[in-house]
This record gives C-alpha cells, sequence and structure tokens, in this order.
C-alpha cells in the first residue's frame, strides 16, 4: 500500500478546496485564487487513460468555477474580473457558448461593442468549422442586439 504522510500538501486538493470555498455566495476571490484555477492542470504530458478522465473532469470543474465567477462578476459590476474570467473559461472549452455569451456580456458592459461582435463573429466561424453548426437563436439575438444597440444595451 501507498500512501502520502499527512503533512505533503497536495495541490489538487488544494485548488478543489479553493473552488468549493469560492462556490460560496459572499466568498472573496483575490488574483492569487484566480491564477491558481487557470493554471490547475493535472499532470499536463501525461497520457494514461486514468489521466485522461482526471483531467477532463479537473477542466470541466474549472470551466463551471470561471462561469460562476465571470456571473458573480458582472452582476455585481466588476467587470475586469469578469472579462478575465470568462476569457479564461473559453480558453478551456473553445466552443462552450455560455463562455462566449458572457465574453459579450462583459465586453458590451465595458464599452466595446466591436470586441463584443468580433467575439461572436469568431465563435460562429470556429462552430461552422468545427462542427458544422450555427451558433444558437440566442446567442445570434444577443449579436444583433449588440449590433443594432446604440451604446444603451445592458
Amino acid at each position: 500500500m501507498l500512501s502520502l504522510a499527512d503533512n505533503v500538501s497536495v495541490d489538487l486538493h488544494q485548488l478543489l478546496k479553493e473552488i468549493k470555498n469560492f462556490e460560496q455566495p459572499d466568498a472573496q476571490m483575490d488574483e492569487d485564487h484566480l491564477s491558481h484555477l487557470r493554471s490547475g492542470d493535472l499532470l499536463p504530458g501525461w497520457y494514461d487513460d486514468w489521466v485522461l478522465i482526471e483531467q477532463q473532469r479537473l477542466r470541466n470543474i474549472r470551466l463551471r468555477a470561471f462561469l460562476l465567477l465571470a456571473r458573480r462578476w458582472l452582476g455585481r459590476g466588476d467587470i475586469q474580473k469578469a472579462l478575465e474570467a470568462a476569457e479564461s473559461a473559453l480558453e478551456i472549452e473553445p466552443l462552450h457558448e455560455s463562455c462566449v455569451e458572457l465574453l459579450m456580456s462583459a465586453e458590451v458592459r465595458a464599452g466595446n461593442r466591436a470586441r463584443a461582435l468580433r467575439t461572436f463573429e469568431a465563435f460562429s466561424t470556429s462552430l461552422d468549422i468545427e462542427l458544422g453548426i450555427a451558433p444558437s437563436k440566442n446567442l445570434m439575438r444577443l449579436a444583433e442586439d449588440i449590433h443594432s444597440s446604440n451604446g444603451g444595451f445592458h
């Protein structure tokens, strides 16, 4: 039987504990926590089947955490942090529509409608190339609303 001494710290356990803590509505998240969440890959360069499964599981956990943070910060009006969280989520899963929607919304709130529309166009192109499908009607409606608005989009 193989085990670790009690005083050995496992970075994966620490990351999962941090994610669980900041899922609380009143949790504070500083730049160190965000950086740790961004770099939370599990055993990079390993390709054993069990590792690939666990890597994907951790990516999904990190993705949900970034989406939660982006929504929370967007709702609180902390637009820069919302942008960072949405961009980080999109890096994990480039074809995840919720990531794109949050990023576009944060870009609009930051006053950058052109960038929001470029984000939509890039996503739409990638979706077509990778999967041969178009974005959802909801996301297309958001892009249309941004395009037709005169800066009054919320």
